[in-house]
């Protein structure tokens, strides 16, 4: 409890959103389970999880979020997994996928930012980083969990049959498939009206206006908008690092290491 009211104390309006989306999806939790849609019950029993792990992060690797990051993490998952999931928002609004990947994106860079910015000013550690070099790392390191993160898609669609890949609706496509000679020169076809789809010996007439492309164009469009992402928030790291300490906006995503308290006199008399 006095834990609780110290973080209230410190992070009032971290500890304000914290408890509404909890209610929220407590609230959906309840009223999915009379729905009987158990599915969406351990969503939400993950989401409740997933609110955690910041507080659980701070205090395995005593650091401390800023503020205005840990709200967007909070928002970020209940945006990703219920209004996105549950409510259909990546359905119902074609951008939301958009936005939660280019958000994505510059989280992941901001925290593998950070973990190596800590690394650098760790005492025990003999490394002299230069602003560049560390703005790579954060590059890379968001760009690594996005092409994990569409490997988990990848596998849910073939596995459990998800297609958390969303499709696209394609008028022109070009494949090597349908060269007559067997080679590699690709075939060509524009104009596409329809498809037609073979099930069980009957022809279904798919009337999408198009080829159904299978995910391939939203794979590359969710890395493109993580790239984007990424590369905003490792210029700005960049740019923190060159004046350190003077980016007001970059503090707000980039994580303080906790210093250990300094040992009392009588400690020192001790040793």
């Amino acid at each position: 409890m006095q834990t609780l009211k110290e973080t209230a104390r410190r992070k009032p309006a971290v500890v304000a959103v914290y408890f509404v989306l909890r209610a929220l999806v407590i609230l959906t939790m309840i009223r999915q389970f009379f729905n009987g849609d158990y599915e969406n019950v351990f969503l939400c029993a993950l989401t409740l999880v997933l609110f955690l792990l910041p507080t659980i992060i701070e205090r395995r690797l005593r650091i401390d979020f800023p503020d205005t990051m840990e709200i967007i993490i909070l928002l970020f998952i209940f945006s990703a997994e219920i209004l996105g999931e549950i409510r259909s928002y990546y359905t119902t609004f074609p951008g939301w996928d958009t936005v939660m990947h280019t958000l994505n994106g510059f989280l992941c860079a901001a925290v593998g930012f950070s973990l190596v910015d800590m690394l650098d000013r760790n005492e025990r550690f003999s490394l002299s980083l230069s602003p560049v070099f560390l703005a790579i790392v954060a590059f890379c390191f968001s760009m690594t969990i996005g092409v994990l993160w569409e490997f988990f898609e990848c596998a849910a669609d073939t596995f459990l049959l998800k297609d958390m890949q969303k499709d696209a609706i394609l008028n022109t496509i070009s494949t090597v498939a349908l060269d007559p000679t067997g080679g590699n020169t690709p075939v060509i076809l524009r104009n596409i009206e329809d498809v037609i789809v073979v099930s069980g010996g009957e022809q279904i007439p798919l009337g999408l206006g198009g080829y159904l492309d299978l995910g391939l164009r939203d794979t590359m469009k969710d890395l493109f908008v993580n790239f984007i992402g990424a590369a905003v928030f490792s210029c700005i790291g960049w740019f923190y690092l060159i004046g350190r300490g003077k980016g007001r906006f970059a503090r707000r995503f980039i994580p303080q290491v906790l210093e250990d308290e300094a040992p009392t006199s009588q400690e020192n008399v001790s040793k």
